[in-house]
């Protein structure tokens, strides 16, 4: 069957916001969905089953597949556990969406070391704890695919946000690893920056921006990302007011040194070395 149909896909943070928009469009697509939330409040405190429930109800009353899973990816027995329910309830896993976030936002000057672990243990962690609980199945049966949310945050800076910023761009060095790794075994894995309104989002964009934003942009992206035709794999996307485009690495030409510059030499040499006119796509030197 094509696309997303009678295929087990998890979705992490599926009880509100773009998760949800990603667990609705997958019912509605012929997926089985298990639908994953913590019920944790966005700074990641508390937990509670009643969003995912929400969210499993809706997508049964329309007959689609779904079950809920409240583990939090935070931890690898909860990551573990999450799969261990889509083999118990379908038997299967073949997709799953790292998608469960929280903010603690402020300056870096008043960030704490538990605000900055927190967001990394539910993004990057999170990412890697249930990717690593996957992919022995994924590998075992020579076909996954992997969708990570990332941020635009991550991938150019935005103030007050450096704990969530380097978690979500860490994200993408998994994704680079994973997706060399995973391409003898048909292991697909792609990156999603959604510009959405959600309620990570309420609290740091203009309500007008919001507006224009809602979270069900990017959820035909995520689909296509996770079909049997998809074979792309490494790349991230932004999605968000009707736009859809990619973002890649690019290196200019190097400057060439015919033994160890001086710290003048360098400085000589800088507008060169920092010109990007003729910048191509940048070459993973290690191969």
């Amino acid at each position: 069957m094509p696309g997303v149909t009678d295929r087990v896909v998890i979705v992490t943070g599926a009880g509100g916001g773009s998760g949800r928009d990603y667990a609705r469009m997958l019912a509605r697509a012929g997926a089985w969905v298990v639908v994953n939330d913590s019920g944790a409040d966005s700074d990641g405190t508390g937990s509670g089953s009643a969003v995912a429930d929400a969210v499993v109800a809706e997508l049964r009353a329309s007959g689609a597949a779904a079950v809920a899973n409240y583990d939090s990816v935070a931890t690898e027995a909860g990551a573990a556990a999450l799969i261990r329910t889509a083999l118990d309830e379908f038997g299967a896993i073949h997709g799953i969406v790292n998608n469960a976030g929280i903010l603690r936002d402020t300056s870096f000057a008043n960030l704490t070391g538990d605000d900055w672990e927190a967001v990394l243990r539910v993004h990057l962690f999170g990412a890697y704890n249930l990717t690593h609980a996957a992919w022995g199945h994924f590998r075992e049966q020579g076909h996954g695919r992997i969708v990570m949310a990332t941020s635009t945050a991550g991938l150019f800076g935005n103030f007050g946000q450096a704990n969530y910023g380097a978690a979500t761009l860490g994200i993408i060095g998994l994704l680079n690893t994973l997706a060399i790794e995973g391409g003898r075994y048909d292991i697909t894995v792609n990156a999603v920056a959604p510009m959405a309104a959600t309620r990570l989002t309420a609290d740091i964009a203009p309500a007008d921006l919001l507006q224009r934003l809602p979270p069900a942009h990017a959820a035909p992206v995520v689909g296509y990302l996770l079909s049997r035709e998809c074979e792309d794999t490494g790349l991230v996307v932004i999605v968000g007011d009707g736009s859809v485009q990619r973002v890649q690495l690019f290196a200019n030409k190097p400057v060439l040194f015919p033994d160890v510059p001086s710290i003048a030499e360098v400085r000589e040499n800088w507008s060169r070395i920092t010109d990007m006119a003729d910048a191509q796509p940048g070459l993973n030197p290690a191969g």
